[in-house]
């Protein structure tokens, strides 16, 4: 694979994510309570051979070149890297990425710089596993100009996708963005079945392509801003645009019911993604943390992360992030505790209680049921964070809603007594 890169699309101002990117750009959010989404884009690429891996973002990037650039380090005779390309101020403009294809347009010039015959783009918001290796293959085998990652999505689900028509050998032949219901038989695809026959099904995009480097940059230069919306459509009157057809585990979280839901799935005792798979692991920043100590606490079907103070609390389909502390009489249940960045000290922590400021982490007493609570972020004592109001939307000084589910920011504080 010592000729394909990788170009990772960060995103822009991640505002379905928000207020997860408030202070942080879409690919550096945390998952599953160790990783963060950055992670597991990089480890599909590492896994399949790819040493060459550029992110693009253009949004509150500083944690994310922190998190990279202590993590994904090579030594002195590979030639592989992880470097993150920012949108930048140049002579040829100003602007911001307009979209998933201008994003690569705009970084081209440093792209083209490295000596590639192909180059896979993927997101940096996904939950899958994925061997580009056999993408690659399948791209090669049927000298595509572009391969696109496909996977069969019910009807009910075809809105959210763009959905790809396509012809017997898998070459796409037609393609609509979230087609309304009208759309759909027309729209339906053959695909091998188990019995050496043929089942329909309706093909969504994943999100992932596979491009060859003269293909690249010549469609880029029709000026088109979105991959999906233009650029693939555009492709398939004048150039071969391949299917590569995914069954495994794939999940969008650009959303915050989607990131949600993916993250309390992971704590199910057969998680339909599993972090703990020897043959594919995902990697992430060795924090080299003590493991997590537990007092008196009761933990069902929930992943808590290294470096956690429990002491006394009662955890239900949760996960827990690294160094969080959860004081005596805490109830948690269906909820992310994303932890905190750094530890405070036994001093810190009382000069925060005499000074009427909770500490960082969930004081004594409190109730968490259905929410998420960032980094950093200071729980009093005694608080109750349920949305019994059955709340949708809502910002506020201390917390915000989304699709009925609470956040609490990073850094927010909760004074003791607080019911939301």
């Amino acid at each position: 694979m010592d000729d394909v890169i990788a170009l990772i699309l960060g995103g822009g101002r991640g505002t379905r994510l928000f207020p997860l990117t408030q202070h942080r750009s879409k690919p550096a959010v945390p998952i599953g309570g160790n990783y963060r989404l950055i992670d597991v884009a990089i480890s599909n690429c590492l896994h399949a051979g790819i040493r060459k891996i550029f992110v693009l973002t253009q949004y509150q990037s500083e944690s994310l070149n922190k998190h990279i650039g202590s993590t994904y380090k090579f030594d002195m005779f590979s030639s592989g890297f992880v470097e993150v390309l920012a949108a930048e101020q140049t002579e040829n403009g100003s602007d911001w990425f307009q979209g998933t294809a201008d994003a690569v347009r705009q970084c081209l010039k440093h792209v083209l710089r490295e000596p590639f015959a192909d180059v896979a783009i993927l997101g940096g918001d996904m939950l899958y596993r994925l061997d580009f290796r056999q993408m690659l293959r399948v791209h090669r085998e049927s000298k595509a100009d572009a391969t696109v990652g496909i996977k069969p999505v019910p009807a009910e689900q075809t809105s959210g996708f763009g959905i790809m028509k396509t012809a017997d050998d898998g070459r796409i032949i037609h393609f609509e963005e979230k087609p309304p219901a009208d759309r759909l038989p027309h729209l339906v695809s053959p695909l091998p079945g188990a019995d050496g026959g043929h089942v329909d099904a309706y093909l969504a995009s994943m999100g992932i392509y596979v491009f060859g480097r003269q293909p690249l940059v010549e469609a880029l230069s029709t000026g088109h801003n979105d991959f999906g919306r233009h650029v693939i459509p555009a492709m398939l009157s004048r150039l071969r645009v391949q299917s590569y057809a995914f069954d495994g585990y794939w999940e969008d979280v650009g959303t915050i019911r989607s990131y949600y839901d993916a993250n309390i799935a992971l704590t199910a005792k057969q998680p339909p993604f599993s972090f703990y798979d020897a043959r594919f692991p995902i990697f992430t920043h060795p924090r080299l943390l003590a493991p997590t100590n537990m007092q008196a606490c009761t933990v069902h079907e929930s992943l808590v992360a290294d470096g956690c103070f429990i002491e006394g609390a009662q955890i239900e389909s949760s996960v827990i992030g690294i160094r969080s502390r959860i004081s005596s009489g805490v109830k948690i249940r269906r909820s992310l505790i994303l932890g905190a960045d750094s530890y405070q000290t036994t001093d810190e922590i009382a000069q925060a209680l005499n000074s009427g400021r909770p500490p960082i982490g969930i004081g004594a007493g409190s109730i968490i049921d259905g929410a998420i609570v960032d980094k950093d972020a200071r729980i009093g004592r005694n608080v109750r964070i349920v949305n019994e109001a059955r709340v949708q939307e809502y910002d506020g000084a201390t917390h915000f809603v989304r699709e009925g589910l609470v956040i609490v920011p990073k850094g927010a504080v909760v004074p003791d007594g607080t019911v939301i």
